[in-house]
């Protein structure tokens, strides 16, 4: 079969999206009984980090070798990559020594043109614009929750950042509702909201007032207000997204058992409290279980002896 990458949510159908959910349910039950299927014995793949991550690296590196896999980790000193050797000529080489690449950057034009010049599955591990690994994690953690995802409220509170957008890809792949709530011009830009509404409607709103936002949601779900690499601007984001913060008062706009998401790091105090990260709604702990087993679903998929 044609090699397949996953660079965002939408290079999945919404059928694709569904059966690697329900793969991932699998695999998580299988690990619990410590029965998982060894399906990626003989596998090797490499992950290329140019953006330090606890939860990305131990995520993958654990579940690969859980599947009978191994890895090798470089950082882009090995590398070098787009600066002393060509995008290009790193596709080529490192697909004919490894099974599968997973890379967590800063452009995401990167993870296009070295997937563009692979012959093998190429896995966005995190980008500027998107964060799909963390959005199939998500939804592994709703599906478990409510049993599916299908006509749920989900509202993401802050900046309109790289999950952010892969919620709103999804939100293009599966039928629920998607509430954005920021700062005026912290919005995602216009163009990529063009794509979105063609595709989602009416489905995705952007609503400025966190109080509003928030009533009747299923899921509230947060993140840092200065992502990696906009330490500069830190400050005067702290005073921006204040009005934003997920505390007990937010909570309590939404339904009784909505669940409280973050995908971590989490500074405690700024953009989400103690009393509600570590509240009976947050399931922020799961969540980041989520990762491995989302991402071994993935794995399987596009590494397995039948992809």
């Amino acid at each position: 079969m044609a090699k397949r990458d996953f660079l965002t949510v939408t290079d999945f159908s919404s059928q694709e999206i569904q059966d690697s959910l329900l793969l991932a349910q699998d695999l998580k039950a299988e690990h619990k009984n410590g029965a998982l299927r060894q399906v990626l014995k003989g596998k090797v793949l490499a992950l290329i980090f140019h953006k330090p991550s606890l939860r990305t690296r131990v995520s993958f590196e654990s579940g690969m070798y859980r599947l009978g896999g191994s890895v090798l980790y470089m950082t882009d000193k090995e590398i070098g990559m787009g600066s002393r050797e060509a995008i290009s000529d790193v596709g080529n080489v490192i697909s004919r020594y490894v099974d599968g690449v997973m890379i967590r950057t800063f452009a995401h034009k990167w993870v296009e043109d070295l997937a563009a010049n692979s012959q093998i599955p190429i896995i966005n591990g995190l980008t500027d614009d998107y964060h799909p690994c963390q959005i199939m994690a998500d939804l592994l953690t709703v599906q478990e929750n409510f049993n599916t995802v299908e006509n749920k409220h989900v509202v993401f509170i802050g900046d309109g950042n790289n999950v952010a957008k892969s919620w709103m890809n999804a939100a293009r792949r599966l039928p629920f509702q998607l509430t954005l709530t920021c700062p005026e011009g912290y919005e995602p830009d216009a163009g990529f909201m063009a794509e979105v509404k063609r595709d989602a409607g009416d489905r995705v709103r952007i609503v400025n007032d966190p109080m509003e936002a928030a009533k009747g949601a299923d899921v509230l779900y947060t993140d840092v207000w200065a992502s990696m690499g906009q330490e500069s601007e830190t400050a005067a984001r702290k005073k921006i997204f204040q009005p934003y913060q997920l505390n007990s008062t937010l909570l309590g706009q939404a339904n009784k058992d909505c669940l409280v998401l973050h995908c971590l790091p989490a500074h405690r105090g700024e953009e989400i409290t103690d009393d509600v990260i570590d509240g009976p709604n947050s399931r922020v702990f799961d969540q980041a279980e989520n990762r491995m087993h989302a991402q071994n679903a993935l794995l399987v998929s596009l590494m397995g002896s039948g992809s």
